[in-house]
């Protein structure tokens, strides 16, 4: 068996490797109202640092160019709850005015997957969660918990404080560092310019493309509209899925308002706005801060979700990120793996020679075949 330089056999290693891997997830899984908030509040400190170093570049005492860093970043979080909490408001009073379709609509789906051979029980069961009842009890539950989100909010509050104060001095513990430990350095370096474009362009985008659909929800006339556009700005962090995620509430209330014109039409919006945004303006914006492929990522958002839970799925790319960064960039012998995650840059170039040799071997093999029949008596 090939054994490693320590003398451990492979097999062995990989086997104690998953073990341990194992045991951190179950770890991170039991321990997620501590772990969730702490790496929250981490991202949220570095998207926010540039503009303490900023003021303080501008003559701005350190103490308060911290301050107003933290300041506003916690003010869009407030506003942003407060935002959701109005609308989810809104949505409680809105939800019983479409109670009768709802419960039809509900009905109708039954009936046909009765008849495409569902069972009557199973049938039921589906139905009954799409009961407006139960909406309005999960909406009531989440206002029920505004002191959970006031808790989280002032966490999250004394949180960025000391990482903040902490991050003062983050310059000079990574220049002391450096000598000891340079590519563990230069990967944490990356990873925070990496996270911070990432999540600073996609909260920009975000906000964008829930304006664009909470603007266009509002001219068709569908219900909830305000909702509609902060899910769709929340969504906006769930890379691949988000967008089906977005969608299908206002499907719902278009059809219940408008009928099959506006569901067509929310379709045709949703799809050229998350097109724009997602597809060509983010992107190029984003250049290579991510480099995950796009299996990785969308294996990442189930997989962090299971563990953390619907803020593991927004927060997936960073948490992937990090893991990279401590098993592959902090390591140069592991480099080499970069590419199996995503990071093509050379890998295309060899696939262009390949794609090349492949074209010169067909053209070459043509010509042997038209000269072998040119030979022919």
């Amino acid at each position: 068996m090939i054994q490693p330089a320590g003398g451990i056999p492979r097999a062995v290693a990989i086997l104690l490797g998953l073990a341990g891997a194992v045991v951190v997830v179950f770890g991170l899984a039991a321990a997620r109202t501590v772990v969730t908030p702490v790496f929250f509040a981490l991202v949220l400190t570095i998207c926010a640092h540039p503009v303490r170093r900023g003021l303080e570049r501008r003559g701005v005492p350190s103490g308060l160019a911290t301050g107003s860093a933290i300041l506003a970043v916690f003010a869009i979080l407030a506003g942003f709850v407060t935002a959701l909490i109005v609308a989810l408001a809104q949505f409680t009073t809105l939800l019983p005015q479409y109670a009768t379709e709802l419960q039809a609509a509900a009905a109708a789906l039954g009936d046909a997957l009765e008849r495409l051979g569902i069972g009557s029980e199973q049938a039921q069961v589906i139905v009954d969660g799409l009961e407006p009842s139960r909406a309005i009890e999960l909406v009531s539950a989440l206002l029920g918990g505004v002191a959970g989100i006031v808790f989280s909010l002032v966490v999250v509050l004394t949180l960025l404080i000391l990482m903040a104060m902490d991050a003062a001095y983050g310059p000079a513990i990574l220049r002391q560092i450096r000598p000891r430990r340079p590519a563990l350095v230069d990967a944490l370096v990356a990873y925070s310019a990496n996270v911070r474009r990432y999540m600073v362009v996609t909260t920009a985008l975000g906000v964008a493309q829930g304006a664009l659909n909470w603007i266009a929800l509002l001219v068709l006339q569908v219900p909830g509209a305000l909702l509609w556009g902060l899910l769709s700005f929340i969504c906006s962090f769930i890379p691949n899925i988000g967008y089906f995620i977005a969608i299908v509430p206002p499907l719902v209330f278009g059809f219940l308002s408008g009928g099959w014109p506006t569901v067509v039409a929310v379709i045709v919006v949703y799809g050229v706005v998350n097109a724009v945004v997602q597809s060509i303006v983010q992107p190029k914006v984003v250049g290579g801060a991510v480099r995950l492929s796009e299996t990785i990522t969308f294996v990442s958002v189930l997989f962090w979700a299971l563990v953390l839970g619907p803020f593991g799925a927004i927060l997936a790319v960073p948490l992937t990120l990090l893991v990279r960064t401590v098993l592959l960039d902090a390591d140069p012998s592991l480099r080499w793996w970069r590419p199996a995650t995503g990071d093509l840059d050379e890998t295309k170039a060899i696939a262009a020679e390949m794609a090349a040799e492949r074209k010169a071997d067909r053209e070459s093999r043509t010509e042997h075949r038209r000269e072998a029949r040119r030979s022919r008596p």
